[in-house]
């Protein structure tokens, strides 16, 4: 494994949620600082391997991001991850929804090395009606972008890993080709399709409304196929990846109110049965451009300790996030920030 990167250790790391200890947030800083030593040794175990996650980005005009962006994945290839998970909004809530940029995003996607799997954020769809979005219908968006990034039966990237589709294993939810769950080394995956702009759940606008209860009970279906599987599998752990963060609404009283797009699919269905679950299970998200790696769930009024949230940067930090999983603790996460090489 190469490793010449250049790490930026704990940068932006919010532990506000108040649920690390002080000696949590040593083992995390003990975690990275070996990681970014010893990731020969660490890869050579079978019980452990790498990811990254990043999402949000690339923001900005092409002829302005594309080569730190270009860069940015070179660095991720140097790592030589197991595979690369991008949480959506490949593109700035200003820029154009044009058939050419998905192209673009679509041609970055293949640039990467290893597996690149891929959930869309709103950027890519329920905010295109905005003018200078190019007043796109955000439903045709959508249609488009299941079309030309999903097309196949297995992940985007170089080396390409073979999925399950919602799609295929429930035909009730035939469109929703998005939804993908993977196995890697006895660690499920899976990506789920929520997304910012509390998750299109706009009540002025009844065909928003209809996307979103559809897609809704969608989430809720594969969240609990996921928890089955992983259940049934005799999964270490469980890592959902997703592009809204869920407390983007919350009220002082109640972090899923029930005016939020996230009450049903997180609230009331991912969070009580994390609570009952007694693995590991990690929560990758973007859409607010802070990099955070917390505990801040709770169901009841009581912390959610094995359910971990992690927040990866972007916009205008362009940054990537490398993971590594020890499926053999009892905390298996470690996290250090990537970013491009000038």
């Amino acid at each position: 494994m190469k490793n010449n990167s250049k790490y930026l250790i704990i940068r932006n790391i919010e532990i506000g949620y108040g649920k690390f200890s002080r000696n949590s947030l040593l083992l995390v800083v003990c975690r990275i600082f070996l990681l970014a030593f010893a990731s020969t040794c660490i890869s050579a175990n079978s019980q452990t391997f790498q990811f990254v996650a990043l999402g949000d980005l690339p923001y900005g005009e092409p002829e302005k991001i594309g080569v730190p962006y270009r860069a940015l994945i070179s660095s991720i290839n140097e790592l030589e991850p197991a595979f690369s998970i991008h949480i959506g909004d490949f593109k700035s809530g200003s820029t154009r929804c044009s058939n050419e940029e998905f192209q673009r995003q679509l041609e970055h996607f293949g640039m990467f090395e290893t597996a690149l799997f891929y959930t869309p954020g709103d950027n890519e769809w329920t905010d295109c009606h905005r003018t200078n979005n190019g007043a796109y219908d955000p439903l045709e968006r959508l249609d488009t972008l299941r079309k030309m990034f999903y097309s196949g039966s297995g992940s985007l990237g170089k080396k390409p890993l073979a999925v399950e589709i919602q799609a295929i294993v429930n035909p009730t939810f035939s469109r929703y080709v998005e939804n993908q769950r993977w196995v890697y080394q006895n660690v499920v995956f899976s990506t789920l399709h929520i997304v910012g702009s509390n998750n299109n759940f706009e009540v002025r606008d009844a065909k928003a409304i209809a996307e979103f209860m559809e897609r809704d009970q969608a989430n809720i279906d594969w969240i609990k196929s996921t928890f089955s599987i992983a259940q049934k599998s005799g999964a270490k752990a469980l890592v959902f990846a997703m592009q809204a963060d869920v407390f983007e609404i919350k009220s002082i009283w109640d972090d899923f109110p029930t005016y939020s797009g996230f009450r049903t699919s997180i609230g009331d269905t991912l969070l009580p049965m994390a609570a009952k679950f007694n693995i590991p299970i990690l929560l990758i998200h973007g859409d607010s451009h802070i990099f955070r790696f917390d505990q801040p769930f709770s169901l009841n009024k009581k912390p959610i300790l094995n359910l971990t949230r992690l927040e990866v940067p972007g916009a205008n930090n362009m940054m990537a996030v490398h993971v590594s999983v020890d499926t053999r603790a009892k905390h298996p996460w470690g996290v250090r920030i990537i970013e491009a090489q000038k």
